[in-house]
């Protein structure tokens, strides 16, 4: 025993940092130090593990694969750390939150983010409101949500990525889809970014389509798809065993991925909001953490 190593839980944390911020430069910003404590902090951690973290790619540095074992541990280990200091104050956070998702992560990332919650604030009353991206981002600016996920990119506000999802073509499971023929698409409304980037998609590819179907809530697009009036685009989250996906086998042209962020209301004053955001964003907080997802990144050769 007396023979075992232990990670030191600053440069784990700096190393989880430089993995988010995507550069040491950013990680020091992040972190309140220089860029050359961070690269201190990385060669230390490098020599610890005995393996190298990152190698040359380019004109800048990719995750290892032990960087990338190391880096799920990482995450782990501060995460306990934190669950453990934050149980042993006496003092535990009160008070309400009112968090905002959308629908179709209301069964699977939102359920991930209350039950961090549960374990990392458990004082606090939770108000949870579930809508569109567009409203709920809104909400926000209007002080009606203090934190809320979305899978728009707005400037100016505070967030995290969460989760990264393949955007998929579903239909129900006994769907008979027939080439050649307009697509059958089910769709929201002008706002949807699905609509939007589907449509877009659609059109570069040159396949026709018709609305078979529209609604403005993605409830009644999900009602629709199980009751096999045609094809949506939707993301991963979507997808249920009476549902499937279609792709290059049917000559439907692949879509993009989409990010769910977690933002935070910005010009925040209560202490609440901002350690809630801060706990969740060291918990859950970057996308290539997620099952699923690709965990090689680029960091700039700043070093």
């Amino acid at each position: 025993m007396n023979g075992l190593l232990h990670f030191n839980l600053e440069q784990l944390r700096t190393f989880v940092e430089v993995v988010r911020q995507g550069t040491f430069r950013a990680a020091g910003r992040a972190l309140g130090r220089s860029q050359a404590y961070v690269t201190q902090h990385m060669q230390r951690l490098e020599a610890q593990a005995g393996r190298a973290l990152f190698q040359r790619e380019g004109r800048g540095k990719q995750l290892t694969e032990p960087g990338r074992q190391l880096l799920r541990y990482a995450r782990e280990i501060l995460a306990i750390n934190d669950d453990a200091m934050l149980s042993l104050r006496a003092d535990s956070p009160s008070g309400s939150l009112r968090i905002g998702s959308p629908h179709d992560v209301a069964d699977t990332l939102l359920v991930q983010l209350l039950g961090q919650l549960a374990r990392l604030m458990p004082n606090l009353n939770l108000e949870v409101v579930v809508g569109r991206s567009p409203e709920l981002l809104d909400g926000l600016r209007d002080a009606e949500l203090d934190l809320t996920l979305a899978t728009r990119e707005l400037a100016g506000l505070t967030r995290v990525a969460l989760r990264t999802s393949p955007m998929l073509w579903l239909c129900a499971s006994q769907f008979q889809y027939l080439p050649g023929e307009p697509l059958p698409l089910i769709l929201g409304d002008e706002g949807s970014v699905f609509r939007q980037v589907a449509l877009q998609a659609l059109d570069d590819a040159g396949l026709p389509w018709r609305q078979a179907y529209y609604s403005a809530s993605p409830i009644g697009v999900k009602a629709a798809v199980r009751a096999g009036l045609g094809i949506t685009p939707r993301s991963l989250e979507l997808l249920s065993p009476d549902l499937k996906a279609l792709g290059d086998k049917e000559g439907l042209p692949r879509l993009p991925d989409v990010t769910y962020y977690l933002y935070m209301r910005p010009h925040a004053v209560n202490p609440l909001t901002r350690q809630a955001f801060g706990l969740l964003r060291h918990a859950m907080g970057s996308a290539e953490s997620n099952a699923g997802v690709q965990e090689s990144f680029v960091i700039d050769n700043e070093s």
